[in-house]
């Protein structure tokens, strides 16, 4: 056997022996393949303590990111209300309630996410129904929108400002009509 072919055949062995010991170093107690920086979740749910904690992000200086941070924001909030269940069940509800909660904690704009809270600890997520947490979704846009001296939001034609994109849904299950529907766009009306 040649020189070249012997330092072939031990290229592929060393490669297959690290190979092998990187694979086996991924094996957890259990005989799972986890990588070790990934802890596994734990069998309790988290305390309501998460839920209600600070503002975990620092505050957001420019001010051109802080808008355009806070329109994708309310979008996704009015659509995800917009498409949450006519009745939803128990668990539905309260996976809404967490959802805003952590979403206020986690949101990326430190001081925004404070006062958000400060909102949220007075008027509480209202989960109960699709129009309930579409209605809650206007009315504290609004006191931010109060506080920011922009225009509020007319509750009953918040649809017309965010589309929830339910254009075929609506089509589907005509026999209810979801509070934001599609319609033509208009300004929002200040009060």
């Amino acid at each position: 056997m040649g020189a070249s072919r012997r330092f072939t055949l031990l290229l592929v062995l060393t490669a297959a022996i690290l190979s092998i010991l990187f694979l086996t170093s991924l094996r957890d107690s259990n005989g799972s393949e986890t990588p070790a920086s990934i802890v596994p979740a734990p069998s309790e749910p988290a305390d309501s303590s998460v839920l209600s904690g600070h503002a975990i992000a620092p505050k957001l200086g420019n001010a051109t990111a802080k808008a355009e941070l806070g329109r994708a924001a309310w979008k996704v909030l009015h659509t995800t209300f917009a498409r949450f269940p006519v009745k939803p069940t128990k668990d539905e509800s309260e996976a809404l309630r967490q959802y805003v909660h952590l979403f206020q904690r986690l949101y990326p704009c430190g001081d925004c996410a404070e006062h958000f809270g400060k909102v949220l600890a007075k008027y509480p997520p209202q989960v109960s129904s699709r129009s309930a947490a579409a209605m809650w979704g206007c009315y504290v846009h609004n006191i931010v929108n109060k506080r920011l001296h922009k225009p509020e939001y007319d509750c009953e034609q918040i649809g017309d400002a965010y589309d929830c994109g339910c254009a075929d849904d609506e089509k589907k299950a005509s026999a209810e009509k979801p509070v934001l529907s599609e319609q033509k766009k208009q300004a929002p009306v200040r009060r």
